[in-house]
């Protein structure tokens, strides 16, 4: 996606759209680890990619993400730092509050995507077990390049079929192993899983400009829920390609929303 947002024009776009682009790797995950100290939690990341982004010179900027990159680009909002025009993701990750009036205002494709969550739930164990006790895998992970390989198996089978190339996948998963960030990466769950124990997801609120774009094999966030929690929703595209890796699988539909988010707000 990098080239398009740069230079739009080599690509069919405008180059009014053009973007200078940062790509900051999450600490603990491969070319930023392995961190050897706790309290790497999203919060913590979205205050030191802020610290990032103003040493780096630029006074106003924009966040987008994905999976880990949403909650990161969330907690920015919440954080509302001087010069954050505002927060692109795939997901926002709110729930159902336990309020049955919630349910009275959902749709047929609201429901479809609590389906969708259902099935999440029901093969997201690596979540679980990363929430609570990281390190016990993380020594298995830090030994075996298959047990690596196996542990990162949703890359193949979240998307039914994957349109994610053995390639891809490959080069990834090698990321982790090369760089020994398995462990480091895990507990980056545990640490988030602390601090929303501690400070109550529902209590916070993201007041900064937000988009998502929702892909069709993906988690599929509901909108009644997400207006809760986020109460500057400005942007909501729902697609019927992609999925949970929409940057590699459909990268020309996720580089068109970007654009059409950030240009009223630059």
């Amino acid at each position: 996606m990098i080239g398009p947002l740069v230079d739009p024009v080599a690509h069919g776009g405008r180059a009014e759209d053009a973007f200078h682009v940062v790509v900051p790797s999450f600490p603990g995950y491969t070319f930023s680890g392995p961190v050897t100290e706790a309290g790497w939690g999203s919060a913590r990341v979205a205050a030191a990619w802020d610290t990032l982004m103003k040493r780096l010179g630029y006074a106003r900027y924009g966040a987008h993400g994905g999976d880990g990159g949403s909650l990161v680009g969330r907690e920015l909002g919440i954080l509302a730092p001087d010069g954050l025009v505002g927060t692109h993701v795939l997901q926002l990750f709110s729930f159902p509050s336990g309020d049955p009036a919630e349910f009275e205002q959902l749709g047929p494709k609201d429901f479809e995507a609590l389906e969708i969550l259902k099935n999440f739930g029901e093969i997201s164990a690596f979540a679980s077990l990363q929430s609570t006790r990281p390190q016990t895998i993380a020594h298995a992970l830090a030994d075996s390049p298959v047990g690596q390989l196996a542990w990162n198996e949703l890359m193949a089978t979240f998307d039914r079929p994957t349109e994610l190339s053995r390639d891809q996948i490959l080069t990834h998963v090698s990321l982790y192993w090369f760089t020994n960030t398995a462990g480091s990466s895990a507990r980056q769950y545990k640490e988030d899983a602390r601090f929303n124990a501690g400070e109550g997801v529902g209590a916070r609120i993201n007041h900064a400009p937000t988009g998502v774009s929702i892909f069709r094999n993906d988690f599929r966030s509901i909108r009644v829920f997400a207006e809760r929690d986020n109460d500057q929703i400005v942007f909501w595209k729902e697609h019927e390609v992609g999925g949970h890796f929409a940057a590699m699988e459909v990268p020309e539909v996720l580089v068109g929303d970007l654009r059409e988010f950030f240009r009223p707000l630059r």
